[in-house]
């Protein structure tokens, strides 16, 4: 099932990233999950057949297109592919560059978005630290102005990408407390003073690296900061729109790829005589997968389209995303339950699936944040 705005392009985007996902990740999925990681030479391959450029500007190195492609052409590299942790590590840009693209200068643009559209190099967002979480406005991370610098100390932590990173947009105080003292800088690896602590370990999400970074008397050139001091909560607040939709985007593909496997394997097992699927019990679980499914697709669809009209609103986007994670968590759970033992083993698509999906209703704002907007916005 597509998306109601998909047209040929969309169709033709589509074919030409499942070619590229079934022939470089699929027969990989497992394999780099088992290792934590996969090779960085992919980014450079995926930005040859136009996947790190889709939704891009040309004149920056992009493919061109809009948000409506990136859904498609992510959701294509997930359901070929079979695997989350690719998809999450190769478009952490995803979520680093829309800032620089909407407050940065023309120089900071050509700067950081070609080389990161191109693969080689590696862009990451920072916000998340130790002590603050969705509550963006409580970051700590302080950055003092020193003539042309800022002098950064600091610690953030949950980065995608955030160890092999060389571009990373950082939200840092540099002013008072709350949301008025925030600002965005671009800091740079092999900055003195900006390390990765460590690596994180994570019940999913196994092929991504997700690190905590420090900061401790970081030099960063006033010239990195993007838009005025002050400003960057609400660039923060903007991105979220786009990120939630994504997030909404990676429910869906993830959903209808654990369905996949499911009906597959519900068609091929036999029990008591017949294939799993001949029996009421099964088709009944299928039938509210499907379901649920195209549900959560119609409304990120339609938060997709509203979005390219200019209707850019984080209520909207915060029901896509909580419609979207309750039902990934649904989808994945039965497809494990129809795998029956199969499905609990290391190596099985949906084991993975299962695991991978319990981020989505905590990564980009939890699920009771979320509820806390759509309040707000209802007015009660």
């Amino acid at each position: 099932m597509a998306y109601l705005f998909e047209t040929d392009e969309h169709a033709s985007l589509r074919a030409q990233i499942r070619r590229f996902a079934e022939r470089e990740v699929a027969p990989h999925a497992h394999a780099w999950d088992e290792a934590k990681g996969f090779p960085r030479e992919l980014y450079k391959k995926a930005a040859e057949v136009g996947l790190l450029g889709v939704g891009y500007p040309e004149a920056l190195g992009g493919s061109g297109g809009d948000i409506s492609h990136g859904l498609v052409a992510f959701e294509e590299l997930v359901l070929a592919g079979k695997s989350v942790g690719v998809k999450v590590g190769l478009g952490t840009h995803g979520i680093a560059l829309p800032p620089i693209l909407d407050h940065g200068s023309d120089e900071q643009k050509r700067r950081w978005v070609p080389p990161v559209l191109a693969g080689d190099k590696i862009a990451a967002l920072a916000i998340t630290e130790p002590g603050a979480g969705s509550d963006v406005a409580a970051i700590t991370t302080r950055a003092v102005r020193d003539g042309d610098f800022y002098v950064v100390d600091g610690a953030k932590t949950f980065i995608s990408s955030g160890c092999r990173a060389d571009v990373v947009t950082v939200a840092v105080r540099t002013g008072g407390p709350g949301h008025g003292g925030i600002s965005l800088l671009v800091i740079e690896r092999g900055t003195p003073g900006f390390a990765v602590s460590r690596q994180l370990e994570k019940m999913g999400w196994w092929a991504s690296d997700t690190a905590e970074l420090s900061f401790a008397g970081c030099r960063v050139p006033v010239a990195n900061r993007l838009g005025q001091e002050g400003q960057g909560f609400a660039a923060i607040v903007q991105n979220f729109v786009s990120e939630r939709l994504f997030l909404a985007g990676q429910c869906v593909a993830v959903a209808e790829l654990a369905y996949r496997e499911a009906v597959a394997y519900a068609r091929e097992r036999q029990g008591f005589g017949k294939p799993l699927s001949g029996f009421q019990a099964t088709r009944h679980k299928l039938a509210d997968m499907a379901a649920r499914i195209a549900a959560a697709r119609a409304l990120t669809g339609e938060v997709a389209i509203r979005y390219l009209r200019g209707e850019r609103t984080p209520s909207l986007a915060a029901m896509a995303k909580n419609t979207a994670t309750d039902m990934c968590s649904f989808v994945c759970d039965q497809a494990v339950q129809i795998h029956g033992g199969a499905g609990y083993l290391r190596g099985t698509v949906v084991e993975r699936l299962f695991r991978d999906a319990r981020l989505y209703p905590i990564g980009g704002g939890t699920r009771e944040i979320m509820n806390e907007i759509i309040a707000k916005t209802e007015g009660y």
